[in-house]
Parts: structure tokens; sequence; C-alpha cells
């Protein structure tokens, strides 16, 4: 593409196929792990699957935040999270395995755990293969319903320019974030927390949906960065525009912070031994240094980085704290996981590679494909003509 109008629309095709090959050759392998392993690659296909449908849900989010707030810094995104959440159809497909693998990977999944514990009898009405699956399509309703209607409507302004649906992606949104974050709360407590279903924390599901947002919008900055040259995305990105981006990952990175120290605070200041198990689970051994690690350069690092101005002006060095803090993202995932399937120390499978290789090649494929599918700016945004003439074209 050489113009800069904005509906000009660069060609992905590439990279997507690059993408989809991955993702090819990493499920293949994953079902080799598959035969091999039955247990291990559904406890590995959790773990990528997290990561991968928390980079998708979490932009749902940022899309409605954009609409509520408005500026040129959402403006320069939008289409990408647009993108982002056109792509959770995908992900309820890629939840099918984990339906199949529920027995291997929950304790109130068999019947022979459930027979032998008071606790799971107990929650057994709630935490049930059936009524898990349908509460899951629930969630994916919700998003794929919010998504669907704001990239439609975005769709729609593209098309007929009614600047009035920029008013009812702005009233959508509103209770459009109280119903993602209902969701995700749910969400986090039925594929996450229930993994250990003896252990229940009021805060995880906020910590896990501000993982997500973080997640989701440090993505979009690596891929800003990526499409800065590329029109119609030259004409409208400038140092500003990453130093407010950098603003966001900031505060983002100091919420996270905030809950995972709040949930730990409250345990050990309650002492209670139905508490504190899981978190004396993921200190033992190796555990405890990647913990370490997770808070070093999950928090601090990004943190002390993200208060240079400079830093946040540049788009090379923004993109690569944004880039570790996706790394990071995936690492804490699998601390958050892992330890409860192999407590003693650290291990790590080859599967736990493959699998969330071969899901975030296709998921990739799927985002770019979207994101090919229409211009990489609003055409009729009210801000769009402001971000043109600041941007220095």
């Amino acid at each position: 593409m050489t113009t800069n109008s904005p509906a000009s629309q660069p060609d992905f095709s590439r990279p997507q196929t690059l993408a989809l090959g991955v993702g090819v050759a990493g499920l293949a392998l994953s079902a080799v792990g598959w035969l091999a392993s039955p247990e291990q690659f559904f406890r590995s296909y959790l773990l990528g699957y997290l990561f991968w449908v928390g980079l998708a849900i979490g932009c749902l989010p940022l899309l409605m935040i954009q609409h509520l707030t408005g500026g040129a810094w959402g403006l320069v995104i939008r289409r990408p999270l647009e993108a982002g959440a056109r792509t959770l159809p995908l992900m309820l497909v890629l939840f099918v395995p984990l339906v199949l693998g529920a027995h291997s990977l929950y304790e109130w999944a068999r019947p022979e755990m459930v027979a032998g514990s008071e606790v799971l009898r107990h929650k057994a009405p709630y935490l049930n293969t059936t009524f898990w699956a349908v509460r899951t399509a629930v969630y994916f309703a919700v998003w794929i319903a919010l998504g669907h209607r704001l990239s439609g409507w975005s769709r729609e302004q593209d098309r007929n320019g009614d600047l009035r649906l920029s008013r009812k992606m702005q009233m959508l949104s509103g209770p459009g974030i109280v119903f993602y974050f209902l969701a995700v709360t749910f969400a986090a407590v039925d594929w996450v927390m229930s993994l250990d279903p003896h252990w229940s924390s009021t805060i995880f599901g906020p910590l896990i949906a501000a993982g997500q947002l973080l997640n989701a919008f440090a993505f979009m900055i690596v891929l800003l960065a990526l499409l800065s040259e590329t029109p119609p995305i030259s004409a409208v990105v400038r140092p500003d525009i990453f130093q407010d981006l950098g603003k966001l990952m900031l505060a983002f990175v100091m919420v996270w912070a905030y809950f995972a120290f709040s949930q730990y605070l409250i345990i050990w200041a309650g002492n209670l031994p139905e508490e504190i198990r899981w978190y004396l689970e993921h200190s033992r051994g190796g555990w405890m240094a990647l913990g370490i690690l997770i808070i070093v350069f999950h928090f601090f690092v990004p943190f002390f980085l993200l208060l240079s101005r400079d830093l946040k002006r540049s788009r090379r060095t923004l993109a690569m704290v944004a880039a570790g803090v996706v790394v990071v993202r995936f690492v804490e995932i699998f601390w958050t996981v892992t330890p409860l399937f192999h407590p003693a120390d650290v291990t790590v499978h080859w599967l736990d590679l493959a699998v969330p290789a071969g899901i975030g090649g296709l998921w990739l494929w799927a985002f770019l494909g979207q994101l090919g599918s229409q211009p990489l700016l609003p055409l009729h945004d009210p801000y769009l003509r402001e971000a043109f003439e600041h941007g220095g074209h």
C-alpha cells in the first residue's frame, strides 16, 4: 500500500499463512503428545488456552473503554481490538477439548473423587461437567454478542458515516463492561480456581481480569509498533500516542499488582489452613524462585521502566517492554496452573510449548484475517480528523 487514505487496507496474507503453518505444526505435535500422554496433553492445553483466550477476551473491555473515553489513543488500536473480539467464536470452538478432558483436569469431574469428599459432594450442584459447560456457553454468548454488536456498528458507520452510531456504541459499552466483568469473574472460578476446589479467593476473578486487560493492551502496543510505518496508521501515529499508551500500560501493570498483592495480603492476614495451602503449593522448590521472578518482571521492571517519558515516546523501546509483559503473562499463567499438577518442583513438559504454539498460531491466523477484512482506521469516527490534523503528515 502506498496511499495514506484511511480506507487503505494492508495485505496480511504472508504473516497469516505463517501463523497458520505454526498452528498446524503445533497442533500436529500436540496430537502426538495426546497419544503418548493424554493427561499431560489436557494440562498443557489448559495452559495454552487460558493465555490465548485471555488475550481475545481482554480486547473486549479495552474496546468498550475506548468507546466510553474517546481520544486518539484508542482510535489507532480500535480495529485490532475489534478483530481480537471477533476471534471469540473460534475460542469457543477451541474450548471443546477442555470439555472432553475435564476429568483429567478437575477433581470435581471425577465421580470417584466426589464420592470420597464431603466438600466436593457439597459443591456438586454447581461444580459438575454439564452445568460447567452450560455456564461457559453463557459466558461466550455474552462476550460474542458484545463484540459482534460493537464491531457491526463500527462497520456500519464506515459505510454510511452515521455519527449517531458512535453514541450507540458508547451507550452499550457502559453496561457491557459490567457484563464482561461478571462473566470473567465466574469464568475464572470455573476454569482456574476450581482446579483446587478446596481453595477460594474473592479477588481471584478481578486478578484474572486485570491480567487479561494487561496482556491484550501490551499485545496492541507491539502490533501498533509493527504497523506504525504502514498506511494509514503511519499518518496518525506519533510519539505522544505511544506516550499515552505507555501511561495506560503502566496503569494496568499497577492494577494487576494491586489485585495480586491484595489477594496475598488478605490470605496471609487470615492465616486459614484452607486458604494458605494454595500459596504453599506455589512456593515449594523452584516454584518460589519462579514466583519471585514474576514479581520482579511482571511489576517492578515494567513499573520503573514505564516511569520514563522518553521510553514511552520511543516506539521501539516501548514495544520491547510490552513484548516482555506478554511473555511474563504466559509465565504467570504457567505459575498459576502448573503447581496444582506438579507441586513438588517446577516441571516443564514439551507439550507446554507445543500446545500453546498450536493454539496461538490458529488464533493469530484468525486475528489477522479479521484485521485485514476492513480499513485499519474507523473511517467516520469523530476523532479521525483530529488525529490526521495532528499526525505530522
